[in-house]
């Protein structure tokens, strides 16, 4: 079982940054391949970034070289540095780990970037 908790959301400008975080308690953080999501009312939840097991990283081309995942696992941590900022990255952010055929999911932390 792993519980995962998000912290770092807020309101921000456009062209504005932002940096998630989500640490990790109850199992061996550093087999798990971990992803940020978001989800925004009225749409599917999307993959914003991924990271793997033996740091490895993938992005979707609507946040490519603005956003950046990177994990800590002497902390239990996985990092989401977003910048550049748009009115469209809007959404409830999600933290996610996965080994094999396990998946757990934070509570999600709100994302507001408005003027």
């Amino acid at each position: 079982q792993v519980q995962l908790v998000e912290a770092g959301g807020g309101l921000v400008q456009p062209g504005g940054s932002l940096r998630l975080s989500c640490v990790a308690s109850g199992s061996i953080f550093r087999v798990y391949a971990m992803g940020w999501y978001r989800q925004a009312p009225g749409k599917q939840r999307e993959l914003v970034a991924g990271i793997t097991a033996g740091g490895s990283t993938n992005y979707p081309d609507s946040v490519k070289g603005r956003f950046t995942i990177s994990r800590d696992d002497a902390k239990n941590s996985v990092y989401l540095q977003m910048n550049s900022l748009k009115p469209e990255d809007t959404a409830a952010y999600y933290c996610n780990a996965n080994y094999k055929n396990l998946a757990y999911w934070g509570q999600g932390t709100q994302v507001t970037v408005s003027s």
